[in-house]
């Protein structure tokens, strides 16, 4: 059963995190690219970041939002409404709701993303390019990056390899299928915005690692998270990525798929990146050796994790850390100059 908001101050609503950022779409109209710009831009809010670091949203920030849009709307600039606002908030003037339709709870995706998996899945070994391209626009549309990710393409992807192993399906199916879906990961990051501007990460695969679809969809999930992103590809060579890094001047370096023999030189590639000022930071995702634990000491760098998620929300931290350092350092400069 819908509802009207009833008409009161944004200052009244609920600020309890609640919505994701989909279902503030569907309240709002406002594309979530366009929330994640206004955030990072005008630092108009500052969502809660849930378990799985989802952004939530209150009834008080999707009145904000909608307010926003709506002065937009009506020929104002958006840096010009943030301070507009701003100085009503300062004034102790908060505006006033904009009444509107809303969903008292959201929606579950009308298809279960298992099913969706199976789905694609059956396209894929079916060489049915039309049909998986329809599942796959329809999932992207239904379910947040993360979570099409995770819940679609890496239990499809392990379903295919399953049945290669098993003879199910031949090498010449499996690698279709890989190529398939890597050209669609790469389009949808390629649609991602590249932020000059923002903090800037050096993403690819460890020497010897040829399969870069995992890599490619965390790069992926770190460009919609806000960062300048250049994805390398699969089996970097490491000298290449220590002069690419003197020219570049990333904030981090990543690599997936390190296996243990590699890890000498992996070693040798971050000593040398520590001699660049500032040095970037170094993390990695192992292969074949996940839970030796000695086997993770003995590299120089952050262990991000195998799982999507708790890769970036360690990589969301480092460089958190990393920020405020630099703003300390620049603090202690001008401290200096004066």
């Amino acid at each position: 059963m819908l509802k009207v908001v009833d008409m009161q101050t944004v200052a009244e609503l609920s600020d309890e995190p609640k919505y994701t950022i989909k279902s503030v779409f569907s309240q709002t109209g406002i594309r979530p690219v366009t929330i994640r710009a206004w955030e990072r831009r005008h630092e108009v809010l500052n969502p809660h970041r849930s378990e799985n670091h989802y952004r939530l949203y209150s009834d008080q920030e999707v009145a904000i939002l909608r307010w926003l849009k709506n002065r937009v709307e009506n020929g104002i600039s958006i840096s010009s409404a943030v301070s507009e606002l701003r100085s009503m908030i300062r004034n102790g003037i908060w505006p006033e709701a904009i009444p509107t339709l809303v969903m008292p709870a959201e929606k579950k995706p009308a298809i279960p993303a298992e099913q969706i998996a199976q789905q694609l899945y059956d396209a894929l070994v079916a060489t049915n390019e039309d049909k998986a391209s329809d599942l796959l626009r329809d999932a992207n549309h239904m379910y947040d990056l993360i979570e099409f990710f995770q819940k679609i393409i890496i239990p499809t992807l392990a379903k295919i390899g399953e049945s290669r192993y098993f003879g199910r399906i031949s090498i010449s199916t499996e690698h279709f299928a890989n190529s398939y879906l890597h050209g669609k990961l790469l389009s949808i990051m390629q649609t991602l915005p590249s932020r000059r501007i923002a903090q800037h990460i050096l993403i690819g695969c460890a020497p010897g690692e040829q399969q870069e679809i995992g890599s490619l969809m965390f790069a992926t999930l770190l460009r919609e998270a806000g960062f300048r992103v250049e994805f390398l590809g699969a089996d970097i060579y490491l000298d290449d990525l220590v002069d690419y890094a003197r020219l570049e001047r990333p904030d981090m370096v990543i690599l997936s798929g390190v296996r243990e023999d590699s890890i000498p030189d992996i070693n040798n590639m971050v000593k040398n990146l520590q001699k660049q000022h500032p040095a970037p930071l170094f993390g990695y995702s192992a292969k074949d050796f996940s839970d030796d634990t000695a086997l993770h000491k003995m590299i120089l760098g952050k262990n991000l994790g195998e799982a999507l998620d708790a890769a970036l929300g360690n990589v969301q931290m480092l460089m958190k850390g990393r920020s405020h350092s630099r703003n300390r350092a620049k603090t202690m400069a001008e401290m200096i100059i004066d």
